[in-house]
């Protein structure tokens, strides 16, 4: 099996400790700066964008948060606790969470309502239906109960990682490389797109970093998760699917390299290299 070199429970930890570390430390550096619209427009984004781009940014480091999901998870599991207790945990904020924004909707003036959290960060039409934080949480939850830790650890930072870098250099140059609109409702962009799959494909690839053949379940699970986010299939909030959907993928695209019998790297380096040194060799 492909998956028996998976990375370990204290290594994924270590992992996303220093990513959320480093997350942490790009949002305070750039919510430290005296003019960042200056930064913005030094880096590229036209004076047309840059207002709405640090509204989005501002928006969307918000969703850096959410490498609590994943970091919590592994270190639950560092720690000795079995992955079906780590799911039951879930579910429980699953459902506290789904009942408060539903009486939250349902009570508009009610007293969950008007305390809501981070309400200044809904979008308009989040006010009078459920957040994406709910869909969120009901994906990690089906994620880390149908698949395998190190997947399920990979597949919500597809989510976290790639959807805000989508939204972000989607709003920053969408449209100036290929001015064709692609979605459902024609808001999404190439830029956003590739910049998506890119993320998603180095991150997979990292993880995996000691799995051979992890290139082929990364480019499954990145065009996966990077499709989901921009057709969103069945109109079902991408929260939701973008975990589950390529968390299927990279689980397929496993089984189907697990019956490579293919060398470890360094061993066909090796080969290739005696092969070239003695040509006439076998």
């Amino acid at each position: 099996m492909v998956l028996e070199s998976a990375p370990l429970p204290t290594h994924l930890l270590h992992y996303l400790l220093t990513l959320g570390v480093a997350a942490l430390l790009s949002v305070v550096a750039f919510n430290t700066l005296s003019r960042p619209r200056d930064f913005l427009t030094a880096c590229g984004v036209a004076l047309t964008k840059v207002q709405r781009t640090a509204a989005e940014i501002e928006r969307k480091t918000f969703h850096i948060a959410g490498l609590l999901v994943p970091t919590t998870h592994q270190f639950l599991l560092a720690i000795g606790f079995e992955n079906i207790a780590c799911v039951q945990i879930c579910v429980v904020i699953t459902v506290v969470g789904w009942t408060l924004d539903l009486l939250r909707v349902a009570f508009p003036g009610g007293v969950i309502a008007r305390n809501w959290p981070l309400a200044s960060l809904l979008r308009e039409s989040e006010r009078q239906r459920l957040t994406g934080g709910c869909y969120f949480s009901l994906g990690c939850t089906l994620t880390i109960a149908f698949s395998p830790p190190s997947i399920a650890t990979v597949s919500m930072l597809f989510l976290i990682l790639g959807d805000m870098s989508a939204a972000i250099i989607g709003v920053s140059f969408g449209g100036e490389t290929c001015t064709m609109r692609l979605g459902r409702q024609g808001k999404k962009s190439l830029e956003g797109s590739l910049a998506m799959f890119a993320v998603c494909f180095a991150t997979c690839c990292s993880v995996f970093l000691s799995v051979e053949l992890r290139e082929y379940p990364a480019f499954a699970g990145a065009l996966a998760a990077t499709l989901v986010e921009l057709h969103e299939p069945f109109g079902i909030n991408d929260n939701l699917t973008i975990p589950i959907i390529s968390s299927l993928a990279m689980q397929w695209a496993f089984s189907r390299v697990a019956a490579c019998d293919a060398p470890e790297t360094i061993e066909w380096v090796r080969a290739m290299a005696q092969q070239a040194v003695h040509p006439g060799g076998l």
